[in-house]
């Protein structure tokens, strides 16, 4: 790609973050997360309170980008079927046809989802890995991109099934919103009590998030940032407060969003700023404390920021 056309990905780049900020006020980071779990073929475990603009957030973010919308309310009567699709008889061609669940979608918004059964996690977290669902001895191949944004209430525990931690780690990310700031939250008082939210006009398309991808695997990495990548992973299995570290996808997925970030940011290099950015959201949900740690005090967060600090960092020439 010549350089004026690399600029004008930018740009675009640019604009669609600033389409999605017509709808939701501050959270840049959880914004570029989001667009760094697409373009690297990942998907997003999403944590935060109510009333944040999860759901908001994923609308907007699917429309800046063109793509397909569907949001399924995660409840303990749901079944898998309810998700994936099931087959209906066809009164008037007098066989059975495949009916499409809401997983036949590119942004797919689980809400909620420890709140339905482990039959109903798996059967989305297949969806997830395969990219297809099965029925009936066929097989229906899911739209590309498909992206699963799936949120859960980190404080409300009762009647919940949370999500096991073999399946936690197919999520490429988690991302916690936290509360906006003051600023923020005056400028949505100010922009939206009396006026309604704006519409999101699209911005990117399917075929320029391709060109990006394309883009990505342009992205050099020297041998240092390899190591130093393995020397993170390697940090949090070694530690004495970590009961279980980061499994070999971490550091495959740390790669691959490392090489996105840089592309974001206008590099054709993967820096270690890259690498030390992108890890905490990779390594959260994939780090489990002893229990004498946790009740020191200890929180994974807490506890990945002093492994990056901790962790020499390599000078590139």
């Amino acid at each position: 790609m010549a350089a004026s056309d690399r600029t004008l990905m930018l740009q675009k780049i640019e604009e669609f973050k600033k389409e999605v900020h017509k709808a939701v006020v501050g959270y840049d980071d959880i914004i570029d997360g989001l667009l760094i779990a697409l373009v690297s073929g990942g998907h997003v475990l999403l944590e935060g309170v109510p009333g944040i603009a999860k759901t908001l957030l994923a609308k907007s973010f699917a429309q800046a980008l063109s793509l397909k919308f569907s949001r399924v309310q995660f409840t303990p009567d749901l079944v898998p079927s309810d998700i994936t699709g099931t087959s209906v008889f066809d009164q008037k061609r007098g066989e059975f046809r495949f009916k499409e669940g809401p997983v036949f979608t590119n942004v797919l918004l689980a809400d909620e989802i420890n709140r339905s059964p482990p039959k109903v996690q798996s059967a989305l977290l297949e969806c997830m890995q395969e990219k297809y669902v099965t029925a009936d001895g066929k097989s229906y191949p899911l739209p590309d991109p498909f992206f699963v944004i799936a949120t859960q209430n980190p404080i409300e525990m009762e009647g919940v099934y949370p999500l096991p931690e073999a399946q936690v780690d197919r999520f490429m990310f988690k991302l916690v919103m936290k509360y906006p700031s003051r600023e923020e939250e005056k400028i949505m008082l100010s922009s939206y009590v009396s006026t309604d939210i704006p519409a999101v006009n699209p911005v990117l398309d399917v075929k320029q998030l391709q060109t990006i991808r394309e883009e990505v695997r342009k992205i050099t990495m020297e041998s240092k940032v390899f190591d130093y990548i393995l020397d993170i992973v390697e940090a949090t299995r070694k530690d004495e407060r970590v009961m279980l570290g980061a499994s070999p996808r971490a550091s495959l997925q740390m790669a691959l969003a490392s090489r996105v970030r840089a592309l974001i940011k206008g590099r054709n290099y993967v820096s270690p700023s890259d690498v030390k950015s992108v890890a905490p959201n990779i390594l959260r949900h994939r780090i489990i404390l002893k229990p004498e740690a946790e009740l020191d005090g200890l929180k994974t967060d807490i506890l990945i920021s002093e492994l990056l600090e901790k962790v020499p960092v390599p000078k590139l020439v």
